[in-house]
């Protein structure tokens, strides 16, 4: 099978004032990634495709595992048998067609399919077949004793993140998504063309070695925040989540509902903190409060 690289070259021409280079540049690849999945029911084994999303190549079988996860077709990395890359397959569909095959006797709910989750690589609730899906329907981090993290710890996740962007660096054109321990130490990071894309890396490579639920850990975003980027994080236990962009207001709302710490604007020792600020200080532990 090819190997499908997530940088590549191309040729360009430089203009700066009056004068123009041609050399060669390097930028981030965009493909097609196709989710399959297959279950038993009743004694026969189905195959059915459930999801079509432009991605960077690159940590697929975690994009796999975060997007089932996220969209609570799976409650824990057991419930998938195998993920293997599709060998039956047109020539330019190679290592853009994964195959999920899910434990004998999983039940898949009966709303995954109907749901559209053909998505670009800049939006992932549009995949939704209708407004009454946008909804977030985990309970969320209410009476979670979270420990506090402090405002220093906070400013220097920007700095950590942008050390650990590989890929950023070299195209100036992929998100990222890491996660932090509440001392600021680095764990892991995921690169993708699509914000939701790089934090479904993050939560599926982050379920495979046991750090979910997060109940203390900091993810940090590299671009904006959506409604669907608070969804995730809520998923997977998430309490803090920083972006060095600022939030939607269905963000700001769903953050403020479900539990999450929800900053902005995090960089050049700044930032704004939209919900559930208590989290924020200096101390040992804080318990959120219902409504």
């Amino acid at each position: 099978m090819s190997i499908i690289r997530p940088i590549r070259s191309t040729q360009i021409k430089k203009f700066t004032g009056e004068t123009t280079v041609e050399e060669a540049d390097l930028i981030a690849v965009e493909e097609p990634l196709q989710l399959r999945l297959q279950w038993e029911s009743n004694g026969t084994w189905n195959d059915k495709p459930l999801s079509i999303t432009m991605r960077t190549p690159g940590h697929d079988f975690d994009l796999a595992i975060g997007f089932l996860w996220a969209e609570n077709i799976i409650q824990r990395k057991e419930d998938i048998l195998l993920i293997r890359y599709c060998k039956r397959v047109k020539p330019e569909e190679k290592g853009n067609v994964l195959l999920i095959r899910l434990c004998n006797g999983h039940q898949i709910p009966e709303s995954v399919w109907d749901r559209n989750f053909l998505t670009n690589s800049s939006c992932g609730v549009c995949g939704k077949s209708a407004i009454s899906a946008v909804t977030c329907l985990d309970e969320g981090l209410i009476n979670i004793k979270i420990p506090l993290v402090s405002p220093e710890i906070l400013h220097q996740l920007n700095s950590s993140l942008i050390d650990e962007q590989t890929g950023f660096k070299y195209t100036g054109g992929l998100h990222a998504a890491a996660l932090f321990d509440l001392e600021g130490k680095f764990l892991l990071l995921r690169e993708d063309v699509g914000r939701h894309n790089a934090l479904d890396k993050l939560v599926g490579a982050a379920l495979k070695q046991n750090l979910l639920p997060a109940e203390d850990r900091i993810v940090m975003l590299s671009g904006r925040v959506s409604y669907e980027m608070v969804q995730k994080a809520v998923r997977a236990g998430i309490p803090i989540l920083a972006a060095v962009g600022a939030p939607s207001s269905l963000a700001v709302d769903l953050a403020e509902d479900k539990g999450i710490t929800l900053i902005g604007f995090l960089r050049n020792q700044r930032f704004n903190c939209y919900t559930h600020s208590e989290r924020i200080g200096y101390g040992k532990e804080v318990r959120i409060k219902s409504k």
